[in-house]
């Protein structure tokens, strides 16, 4: 029987740590490597020679869109795992068609952002944002200090999680080791659903106005683009905490940044509509706003996770077992 051939696809620049040289070995043992270095594209002479060639396609960030036209310059292609976080952004539908399994590694690269959120949700609790600055500006503990004496901290407060997606729940499991209260709000969960063991499901109006912490975990579809808007953010409470690490454009931008120039509430901002904000963005300099550079997913060493859970899915795959993370024609257009 021959062994299956495989090749990748990405971005050069964005592989750094995905697979290191155990997960390459582990990949050799079960399959034939036609070319370590990632395609860039599909439509040159040399790379419709891999395609031609291989049966699995290791996609990555900067992956580009596998259309009618690639899936036909690979005819044996029957697996496709991408090694980064959602892959709806590079798979057209006639990839099902061809009947081409899909699997990803969003569960890997939920795990850090996740631990980011929670991390934040802790940080804000106690503003220790808020603090950091009065130290720094008065340069002894006279300011600092005396936010002690104010009802911060983390015991029996309330976080609010916007979606139940697989970061929603990892975060409602990590907050189980809190004296917090959880609200969920997800039209998907059910009132049997495991999250609720730890939490409350609950409207998003509800939500918004009982939360001392909001994070926002939901897809970018049609009907949640913008669904944090002027009407959401007045439902908060003065000190809120407003935290996104989904998707800038689940929020009118516009509407986030008039209700934090007045002071009344504050954000941890990963992710904006445009990605980048403009120079001139207010972001970039309120104070009541920590602004990061989407950066709680996969980075650096924690990028390890998302090559070793694809080639945990390979190998399930050829030794034709069922895949853990497969992503069903149906799941695809859910995804983030």
């Amino acid at each position: 029987m021959m062994r299956p051939k495989i090749a990748f696809a990405a971005a050069a620049d964005k592989t750094k740590f995905v697979f290191d040289a155990e997960a390459l070995s582990r990949l050799e043992a079960c399959c034939d490597i036609v070319r370590e270095e990632p395609l860039s594209e599909f439509s040159s002479t040399s790379s419709q020679a891999v395609l031609a060639q291989i049966d699995v396609l290791i996609t990555g960030w900067g992956c580009p869109k596998i259309a009618p036209e690639m899936i036909k310059a690979a005819p044996r292609l029957r697996l496709i795992a991408h090694s980064a976080g959602s892959v709806k952004l590079i798979i057209d539908q006639a990839v099902y068609a061809a009947g081409i399994t899909v699997t990803n590694a969003a569960d890997a690269n939920a795990v850090p952002v996740a631990e980011f959120t929670l991390a934040m949700i802790i940080l804000a609790n106690k503003r220790m944002f808020e603090m950091r600055d009065r130290y720094r500006a008065d340069r002894n503990r006279a300011n600092s200090t005396a936010m002690m004496d104010e009802p911060i901290g983390n015991y029996h407060r309330t976080v609010g999680l916007v979606g139940a997606s697989r970061i929603g729940r990892k975060v409602a499991g990590f907050l189980t080791a809190l004296d917090v209260k959880v609200l969920i709000n997800d039209p998907f969960v059910q009132a049997d659903d495991p999250v609720l063991a730890g939490a409350e499901l609950v409207d998003l109006d509800t939500l918004l106005a009982r939360a001392d912490v909001v994070s926002l975990h939901a897809p970018l579809l049609p009907e949640t683009r913008g669904m944090i808007g002027a009407d959401q953010l007045r439902l908060m409470r003065d000190g809120t905490t407003f935290i996104n690490t989904a998707r800038g454009a689940l929020v009118d931008e516009a509407a986030l940044i008039a209700e934090l120039q007045t002071g009344r509430i504050h954000a941890v901002i990963d992710v904006t509509y445009p990605e980048v904000p403009v120079p001139s963005s207010p972001l970039y300099d309120l104070p009541n706003v920590f602004l990061t550079p989407h950066v709680a997913g996969a980075i650096g060493r924690e990028r390890l996770r998302l090559g070793e859970l694809v080639v945990d899915e390979i190998e399930r795959f050829i030794g034709g077992r069922p895949l853990e993370f497969e992503v069903e024609p149906a799941l695809l257009e859910r995804l983030a």
